[in-house]
């Protein structure tokens, strides 16, 4: 096996694997873990955004089933009434099916397959019989509670000028312009309203912060930069298909069996953290069609423009990876794992685990979870798809975020 490790100080150590398929704690602990990997490779292929909303149905639709059972928590919804002596498993595989086979049809069977292989270590009687019956009645609920929630029709953006600093539709773009855009009209899982979320105005482009974080992408961003490390090289391909969706429960899945969480911890746990990385989106795409901002390649190409005397212009840069399909000023990747950060670290503890991702080829381990969010924010920047500054007021957003759904939802029942 080739092993490769580096170390940066504002991230600590960072080890690239290539050749490793998995991490050994994510053998089997329990049903919620279980389908919460099912969950993941169900949404494979999915953009991060409605996957962030499926991952939430599915994983609060899992915890009020298990609720229902344990009583543990206060309910998302309204307390579901399951018989004494219901099993949790059979619970957690009906309620987790229900909500990806009303959502997937076309994977029904493999999550057929993947029902039956729950059930079948569940010794067949009454307990299992009410299991299936609480879980499909959770899923009823959440599947109900989002059928009209702002996500279905789709909508794009034009700019209305080019103005320095305006987003323009850059080369991927297909010719309706700017994606998500009806994603600021999603109804959020745990905070009232976004609103109260909102980070402030980019800086002036005339600024000496949007100077220096001009000056790090261009120098460091670009497809054929020669200061851009082999191992931030490494982060942003990573980072471009591993999304915050996929890193935050695969993070959470380990850390569970790590430190021995019970099914009803676990299935508290995935809600809170599907409902934040999903409400960090919601607020991220409110605060990019607020701002409009710019992508670096456009600033960069068009830097003659932009007011700024210490900007040099390459009309030749091109990212070294494609930059999504929406205006850069917050980044979605920041608020999203700020999210997800923040609500692990309370979960969790900030250090001392043992995680580790693997995907294109490589695997990364870290032991904090900030370790994560920075390499998460210099693959944005690296990839030359986002300035600095992007990536810090998405992860102020996304931790913010992250702290309302945590102190607001799913309590303890004790409280």
């Amino acid at each position: 096996m080739f092993n490769r490790c580096r170390s940066r100080a504002s991230i600590g150590a960072t080890c690239v694997v290539a050749l490793v398929l998995f991490h050994p704690q994510v053998a089997r602990a329990d049903a919620v873990l279980d389908w919460n990997r099912v969950l993941l490779a169900t949404l494979v292929g999915q953009p991060p955004f409605p996957a962030a909303r499926y991952a939430a149905i599915t994983q609060l639709a899992v915890f009020e089933a298990v609720n229902a059972i344990t009583g543990e928590y206060h309910p998302y919804v309204r307390p579901l009434a399951a018989p004494a002596g219901a099993s949790v498993d059979a619970a957690v595989a009906a309620a987790a099916h229900a909500v990806l086979t009303a959502y997937f049809p076309a994977k029904t069977a493999a999550l057929d397959a993947a029902l039956a292989a729950t059930l079948a270590t569940i010794p067949d009687g009454q307990a299992k019989s009410d299991g299936l019956a609480t879980g499909e009645a959770a899923a009823a609920v959440m599947l109900a509670l989002r059928a009209n929630d702002g996500s279905a029709v789709p909508q794009f953006y034009l700019p209305v000028s080019s103005d320095p600093g305006e987003w323009q539709p850059t080369p991927s773009c297909p010719p309706v312009g700017g994606a998500f855009l009806h994603w600021r009209n999603v109804i959020p899982f745990g905070v009232p309203a976004v609103d109260r979320f909102m980070p402030p105005p980019p800086p002036p482009l005339t600024s000496g912060t949007y100077r220096r974080d001009y000056d790090e992408v261009k120098r460091v961003g670009g497809m054929n930069s020669g200061d851009r490390p082999a191992d931030r090289a490494d982060v942003a391909t990573f980072y471009a298909s591993f999304s915050p969706v996929t890193w935050a429960n695969v993070a959470a899945q380990q850390v569970a069996v790590e430190m021995g969480q019970s099914p009803a911890e676990n299935a508290h746990a995935l809600a809170l953290v599907n409902m934040a990385v999903n409400d960090a989106a919601i607020a991220s795409f409110t605060a990019k069609y607020l701002y409009t901002r710019w992508r670096p390649e456009t600033a960069i190409r068009a830097a003659e423009t932009d007011g700024n005397k210490k900007t040099d212009a390459d009309p030749g840069f091109v990212p070294f990876i494609v930059a999504p399909c929406f205006p850069s000023y917050p980044s979605n990747h920041a608020s999203l794992s700020g999210a997800a950060r923040e609500v692990l670290e309370r979960l969790y503890g900030r250090d001392g685990h043992d995680v580790t991702f693997a995907a294109q080829g490589l695997t990364l381990h870290y032991t904090t979870f900030e370790a994560i969010t920075n390499d998460v924010d210099d693959a944005r920047v690296f990839g030359g798809i986002h300035f600095r500054f992007d990536q810090d007021a998405g992860a102020v957003l996304g931790r913010r975020v992250g702290a309302y759904v945590y102190e607001h939802n799913l309590r303890p029942a004790r409280e």
